[in-house]
């Protein structure tokens, strides 16, 4: 796959600017980033069809553009919530690995593992070669695939980190596939009936080819417990592939600058850290060591750093940026739903 480079401008401002936000101090943007997970936290308590990832990415963006908070996001705050959008997003997708039951994924069987992983591939591919024959601008064919492929916002953040993506690029993917996907809580159950599917084939459905895990949650439940059960596991499936396409984009990053080393001196690793840690958590949540309050914490934790990382990530969006390719992006990601939703309905009614 290839990966765009940029052209750098203006390197003299853009040096002083990341040496002055490397001698700033987080903290404001911290505290800002945790009180917009508070308050996201409030609103999925009184209304709990509204994901709390969603409302966070929702929240990032408004505060980005509120006119007595945009100055304050975009000064003193923007070195904490840009830590929160990388780093904090690094220590989540560690403990989502805790999450992945991988003794209840196999028990779904092998056709169904095979059915899972051709919709990520499908979905992933065409995604990103429609992105690029409609001419988006840097990484946002790579990462609106992803999203779409995978996890939504988790993917894209794990994705980002190993090509190095801009951070506009990275707030503008994540908006857009948060936006499909929260549209798919409404849309999905009225197809159900049209489409003839019984509820435990809803449920895989809907884990195949809805992108956040709390999304799918939402969407899968209005079929009752049975439909929401074959979704989570088919969406925990999703999630395993999570690890090896970042360590796929991880060789081919490593591989186009072979021979260039980072500022540290050392050459980019063949895996990143996270991803190790992503699988290490995998296999302790399978040897089954854990207690149930262990797993409960964590996945507390888990919600609560993908959250600020997605408020941080949100509050990097500028919305008269993102309306130049605006028409593009909608374009694309209505055509990668429309993939998702066509290939998972196919591999459904292939494995019943």
């Amino acid at each position: 796959m290839a990966l765009l480079n940029r052209p750098v401008s203006g390197a003299g401002s853009l040096t002083r600017r990341v040496v002055s936000r490397e001698t700033s101090t987080p903290w404001p943007g911290l505290g800002l980033a945790g009180a917009g997970v508070l308050v996201a936290w409030s609103l999925h308590r009184l209304v709990p069809g509204v994901p709390m990832l969603t409302a966070s990415v929702v929240l990032g963006i408004a505060a980005a553009h509120l006119p007595r908070l945009r100055s304050f996001v975009r000064g003193s705050a923007r070195p904490g919530l840009s830590l929160a959008g990388r780093r904090l997003m690094r220590i989540g997708i560690v403990l989502l690995g805790l999450a992945l039951g991988l003794d209840q994924v196999l028990r779904l069987g092998w056709a169904t593992v095979a059915m899972v992983a051709g919709v990520v591939a499908a979905t992933f591919l065409g995604t990103l070669w429609l992105g690029r024959r409609l001419g988006l601008p840097g990484d946002q064919p790579l990462l609106i695939a992803t999203g779409y492929s995978i996890c939504g916002a988790s993917a894209i953040g794990a994705v980002s980190e190993v090509s190095g993506s801009d951070e506009e690029d990275v707030a503008s993917s994540v908006a857009l596939v948060t936006l499909c996907g929260t549209l798919a809580i409404a849309v999905l159950p009225l197809l159900q009936a049209p489409l003839g599917l019984s509820d435990p084939e809803f449920g895989r459905w809907v884990g195949a080819s809805v992108h956040d895990v709390g999304q799918v949650v939402a969407t899968a439940q209005t079929a009752g417990p049975g439909a929401l059960g074959e979704a989570v596991l088919v969406k925990l499936m999703r999630v395993a592939m999570l690890a090896p396409l970042v360590a796929a984009v991880a060789f081919s990053v490593r591989a186009r600058r072979r021979g260039v080393r980072t500022a540290s001196g050392r050459r980019p690793a063949p895996v990143p850290l996270f991803v190790a840690g992503f699988l290490a958590a995998a296999v302790l949540r399978a040897t089954g060591v854990l207690p149930d309050a262990a797993l409960e914490w964590a996945h507390t934790a888990q919600e609560l750093l993908l959250a600020a990382a997605l408020f941080g990530l949100g509050s990097a969006v500028h919305l008269p940026t993102l309306s130049r390719t605006g028409g593009r992006a909608a374009l694309l990601g209505l055509g990668a739903w429309i993939m998702v939703a066509g290939v998972s309905y196919a591999g459904v009614l292939l494995t019943v």
